[in-house]
């Protein structure tokens, strides 16, 4: 990723702190700049759009091909352009993926669960490790014996998710609360069987190492450039996205006190409203689908965190090097 040497001595640390992965690199900017403009791209202009992010033009070609083989990404050619867009799974995903990443707040809870039985006599090995790995996206936490729960997770997701692997009907899924001394109403019991907090709590501290130097943004009134923006808002969106996909997301009643996932989540969010413009400027000027120009962002996109914040005057988190 030597590409990135020369855009801005407080940016480029970040590259080798981050231990970025291409593919994964690449989903976190579909994701978030991709989906929201109809999710369709040609591969040259995304090949364009990520250079400064230090992936070329062969590893790009080699990601996009593994998500296409794993079922996420379709492909269309016109004339000599390659054009790409989510299959039906791919959305699922990416969606549930951005409603968790840009939520408003907590989510509040009822005191019910969801419960989850995949019982072994059931499902094929390899249909069980499958769903195992995709409850985990979703938070679910897992109990053992082929139960898993959550606390806010919803019947809808989890139908769809059946649905997409084949395996409705194969799956029990119950909602339950508790009654009278039932172990369910010590919540501890089940929060502390299905999940690590702890490795959270570390991996949200090290996103806080990660992108605390850059609030100082709200002292600086110099223009962003618009790639540097891009830059920002991709590492910051992908390293809180590793994060927080694996965090199963607990009501506040279940989560530690002095959470650091609060302080993570808010960090973020600042961050993102003040480079988010200079960002859309940047990929609406590279990014082509069959018919051109990318179609304006979605509703949806405005929506993130309870709606994104405009700033007349963008201000800068690093100062012009020229």
């Amino acid at each position: 990723m030597n590409q990135t040497a020369s855009i801005d001595p407080r940016i480029t640390p970040l590259f080798k702190k981050l231990d970025l992965k291409a593919k994964s690199l690449l989903v976190t900017v579909w994701g978030d700049a991709v989906l929201p403009h109809g999710g369709t791209v040609w591969l040259g202009s995304l090949i364009t759009l990520v250079t400064p992010l230090g992936l070329n033009d062969r590893v790009v070609r080699t990601a996009v091909f593994r998500l296409q083989k794993e079922g996420f990404l379709s492909s269309r050619q016109i004339g000599r352009r390659s054009f790409y867009n989510l299959t039906e799974t791919g959305a699922h995903r990416f969606a549930e993926a951005s409603h968790r990443i840009y939520a408003a707040g907590d989510i509040p809870w009822d005191g019910k669960w969801l419960f989850l039985f995949a019982l072994r006599r059931e499902l094929a090995e390899k249909d069980r490790r499958k769903l195992e790995t995709e409850l985990g996206w979703l938070g679910f936490g897992n109990l053992g014996g082929g139960v898993y729960a959550h606390p806010t997770a919803s019947a809808e997701s989890v139908d769809s998710l059946l649905s997409d692997l084949g395996l409705a009907g194969k799956v029990t899924v119950l909602s339950a609360t508790g009654s009278g001394n039932a172990p369910f109403n010590a919540p501890e019991i089940l929060v502390a069987k299905g999940w690590t907090l702890k490795d959270l709590e570390a991996d949200y501290a090290r996103f806080i190492r990660h992108f605390a130097p850059f609030s100082d943004i709200m002292q600086s009134t110099t223009t962003l450039d618009e790639k540097k923006c891009f830059i920002i808002r991709s590492l910051l969106v992908h390293d809180y996205r590793r994060v927080l996909l694996r965090d199963p997301m607990l009501p506040a009643e279940l989560l530690p006190d002095k959470w650091n996932g609060n302080q993570a989540r808010a960090l973020f969010r600042d961050i993102y409203n003040l480079v988010w413009e200079g960002a859309e400027a940047y990929l609406m000027e590279i990014l082509e689908n069959a018919t051109g120009r990318l179609p304006p962002a979605s509703e949806d996109f405005y929506r993130r965190f309870g709606g994104l914040k405009k700033h007349s005057l963008r201000k800068t988190i690093v100062q012009e090097q020229e």
